[in-house]
């Protein structure tokens, strides 16, 4: 089956008071990249998460973002950072004996201070009880996100079967016009030669059927079209198989560019020359397809 390496998931839980949101976005990407931006205090399971991401696709740049809000009651508790508290103290009591500033601090001037509180909420869960919420949710979001990719990548699969259909009868007809090539080019060649003679000199015919056969041998395409038919038979099973193929196709495109223009370059007739422009034309529309494909 193929994927598409462009999807997108969503999921929600609710915990201790709290709305979790996650979503998942991938694009293409030439490996696989899972980007988790999540809130500070839940880095501790990044790891964690990051494996289920890449247990889950093998190819494209995934997005996971984690945001947390409340949908209820949370308490909370302010807690008192004695250190920083006696820091400030001594540095007041410093500005009062070494530069008369007279005055003491207030707790209206302890409250404006900078860090000197710390607001902490009270949570109603366990580490391993979060842990496992942000898991199930982020594995129903990749799940969607899979769905959407495999959707798209359905399209894809159809498109690009459709494509190599059009390859596969264009190189039915290189093949029927192949023999035709050196036989159009011995018939203009002795039409030449009659026209040059003027019927004053004997033809050598041994001459021109050695010419005859150096073309032969130079604009001969045998080759090029038996490797196509292999590429394209490889490329059909790619598009049947349970694999990720991206990288294969793309490999595939490549090779098939090559020998078309390997057969453009030798064969100096115009009909070949015409089918050879619409192969590439389709090739290069199956390679900008198979670089969104996982």
């Amino acid at each position: 089956m193929v994927y598409s390496m462009t999807g997108y998931g969503q999921s929600t839980r609710e915990i201790g008071g709290y709305k979790i949101t996650i979503e998942a976005k991938s694009v293409n990407h030439r490996y696989c990249e899972a980007v988790l931006r999540l809130p500070r205090e839940w880095t501790c399971y990044e790891d964690r998460l990051r494996r289920i991401v890449q247990q889950k696709v093998s190819r494209g740049r995934i997005d996971v973002f984690m945001n947390k809000e409340r949908n209820g009651e949370v308490k909370s508790v302010v807690e008192l950072n004695r250190q920083t508290l006696e820091a400030y103290l001594q540095a007041s009591a410093k500005v009062q004996s070494e530069y008369g500033v007279a005055g003491d601090l207030s707790v209206t001037d302890l409250l404006s201070l900078p860090d000197l509180f710390t607001v902490r909420e009270l949570t109603s869960w366990s580490e391993e009880e979060l842990a496992a919420s942000l898991e199930s949710g982020l594995l129903e979001a990749m799940d969607g996100l899979c769905r959407m990719r495999a959707m798209e990548g359905s399209h894809l699969n159809r498109d690009l079967a459709e494509r190599l259909s059009r390859l596969e009868l264009l190189h039915s007809e290189l093949t029927e016009w192949a023999p035709v090539v050196v036989t159009d080019y011995r018939a203009k060649l002795n039409q030449r030669i009659e026209q040059l003679l003027d019927a004053s000199f004997p033809m050598d015919e041994h001459k021109l059927a050695l010419e005859v056969a150096l073309f032969a041998e130079r604009s001969n395409i045998d080759e090029e079209l038996t490797r196509l038919k292999s590429h394209f038979e490889q490329f059909r099973r790619l598009l049947e198989s349970n694999e990720a193929i991206g990288r294969k196709l793309d490999f595939l495109v490549q090779e098939m560019n090559r020998e078309t223009n390997t057969i453009g370059s030798k064969a100096n007739h115009l009909e070949i020359t015409n089918r050879v422009v619409e192969m590439k034309a389709e090739l290069e529309k199956i390679r900008e397809q198979a670089a969104n494909i996982e």
